[in-house]
């Protein structure tokens, strides 16, 4: 058995005991590494920890990064990893024909061998300072009590109030989960000292107003939110400055983030912004109509399209589905995340465990992948989607699909997190409290997953050198644990950081948070289907244009994906 296999079969609970642990160990590692140069480190411990956190966060691991994480003497590590290998814990993988690069990985025994060290470190951390175990504690395992028992405590009013003229000025989206940290800012500006003037505007106007704003000698504004999509062509265009430019990113506290957030915040290697919502779209469905008609909540698209049918009737004013399909962004969105359902990024990446390779767009060698077998896959399955879904159907966007489902008159419904106040927070909603969450259902060549929307806030390349300090230790604040979690309790049903989800008070709000944490450790959540390259509003809206004339029935479907696909290539531009 490879280790990718034993990564797959491992319960979502064993990795975050896993991650738990080593958390743990790297903390106390430190802690007794720092309180006295008698307690060297030990590199074979680090090299270890190293290589399990890379292999289950789905990072590759260089010799040159595995020799860096044992903190010892080159060649004391050269030759430490050698022994490792020699022994059978290290698996070395070639990344070229040639062989000499390559990556490193922990064989089946060394998982193992760490596996049976998780569980035992659990117990002795359960027996000396969890007490005895009784039959109500009988399920106590570590990462519950590092993680799942700790509540986030209410933020701290920083120290020292900012010094920003006229105040803090910050653009954002207008959604629920921003609109909840406006009716919030008389607290945010007690927290940190100084007036707030927060503007929102729907997304198109907010990318207009973000460009606007870029070429404009100062930046009117000193943080902006930015949806994850657009996150290459801002970095390519200087939009957004390099966070490692102005801060320690290690205060950001990287370990907390879905991992697909925090990698969806990334160009070229590097942070340019943090994310302050990570909002999956989902398969809302109602799970006691479902119940009613002896339906077993969808996994792939056939059970999805025949639930759909068998919940549509529209003489009692119910259908089976909505989605986006108004004509434009709308559509185009979920014309990616179609493609990604049945197993097709919109770019030719390479695959890797945990979906498709992302980590190199920047060197911007790519071709758009529209026009191919499951590319017809997915245009045919919208066309059929259209059977089940209401008449207004090719209008409706990120709000109306919604609405109507929260109302009783949509069976299931694909939508944002994000969306999930209108019904949850809803009592006369029917679907209050009847509301299931799965990933997307997958097409024959494709996995479940849960396309990762939301998104970053950053600073503005053209913020004054003055305001970059101030503007840095808000951004902290507004995407702190405490803030979050300030966020969730009042409405939002975002949250990008493990611990958020994790809190007690959290988890009691909604089912949503664990729904998602659960698709998070099963490597579900994923960025890969709306790549953030320079050219992805364009392509998006392409494949918004064409797929929207194929479902009005202008044109085929073989010719909506040919035509998308010339438009689209029309779009790449060689690299800079």
């Amino acid at each position: 058995m490879r280790a990718e296999n034993f990564n797959q079969l491992m319960p979502p609970q064993a990795k975050a005991d896993m991650l738990s642990v080593l958390s743990f160990m790297e903390s106390l590692g430190d802690e007794l590494e720092n309180s006295s140069e008698l307690f060297a480190s030990t590199p074979n411990l680090r090299i270890t920890m190293h290589l399990i956190r890379g292999h289950l966060e789905g990072r590759l691991t260089t010799m040159t990064s595995l020799i860096g994480a044992s903190r010892a003497p080159y060649a004391t590590a050269n030759r430490r990893i050698k022994d490792m290998q020699e022994a059978g814990l290290i698996d070395q993988r070639p990344r070229t024909e040639t062989g000499k690069s390559f990556s490193l990985h922990p064989s089946v025994q060394l998982l193992e061998q760490w596996t049976q060290l998780t569980s035992r470190v659990q117990r002795l951390a359960s027996s000396q300072f969890g007490g005895t175990a009784t039959d109500a504690s009988s399920d106590y395992y570590f990462g519950e009590s590092y993680l799942s028992a700790k509540s986030i405590p209410p933020m701290k009013v920083l120290a020292e109030p900012l010094k920003l003229a006229g105040g803090l000025r910050v653009l954002v989206h207008g959604d629920p989960t921003f609109m909840v940290m406006d009716n919030l800012k008389r607290q945010f500006e007690q927290t940190i000292g100084t007036q707030i003037h927060q503007r929102a505007f729907s997304i198109d106007r907010l990318r207009e107003e973000t460009l606007r704003n870029a070429s404009r000698k100062s930046s009117n504004y000193d943080i902006i939110a930015v949806d994850l999509p657009w996150v290459g062509g801002f970095a390519e265009k200087n939009v957004l400055m390099p966070l490692d430019e102005v801060m320690d990113i290690a205060r950001i506290d990287p370990a907390d983030f879905h991992t697909a957030g925090w990698q969806a915040a990334h160009w070229g290697g590097r942070a340019y912004g943090i994310p302050a919502q990570t909002t999956p779209e989902l398969l809302f469905y109602r799970k006691d109509l479902f119940a009613q008609a002896g339906l077993q909540p969808p996994a792939t698209t056939q059970e999805l399209l025949r639930a759909a049918k068998a919940l549509h009737d529209p003489q009692r004013g119910r259908h089976g589905i909505a989605w986006n399909a108004a004509r434009g962004t709308a559509l185009g969105h979920t014309v990616l995340m179609t493609l990604a359902d049945f197993g097709q990024p919109i770019l030719d990446l390479a695959s890797n465990a945990g979906g498709f390779d992302t980590q190199h767009l920047a060197d911007r060698d790519y071709r758009i992948t529209i026009d191919t077998p499951a590319g017809l896959q997915a245009a045919e399955f919208l066309k059929e989607l259209l059977n089940y879904s209401p008449p207004d159907i090719l209008s409706m966007s990120w709000y109306e699909r919604i609405r109507p489902y929260a109302a009783g008159k949509i069976a299931m419904a694909y939508g944002y997190t994000l969306l999930a106040p209108y019904f949850e927070l809803d009592d006369a909603s029917p679907a209050n409290d009847q509301t299931g969450y799965l990933p997307h259902p997958a097409g024959p060549n494709g996995a479940p997953i849960a396309p990762v929307g939301g998104y970053v806030m950053g600073i503005p390349a053209n913020l004054p050198k003055e305001r970059v300090a101030a503007a840095v230790e808000a951004l902290l604040v507004f995407t702190s644990p405490a803030a979050q979690k300030l966020y969730v309790q009042n409405g939002s049903r975002t949250n990008p950081r493990y611990s958020v989800g994790s809190d007690p008070d959290v988890r009691r709000l909604s089912p949503i948070f664990e729904a998602v944490d659960g698709m998070s450790w099963r490597d579900e959540l994923q960025f890969w289907p709306r790549p953030p390259i320079p050219e992805i509003d364009e392509i998006i809206q392409i494949c918004g244009e064409e797929f929207h004339d194929m479902l009005r029935g202008i044109i085929s479907p073989q010719d909506a994906l040919r035509r998308a696909q010339e438009r689209a290539d029309a779009t790449l531009q060689p690299p800079t």
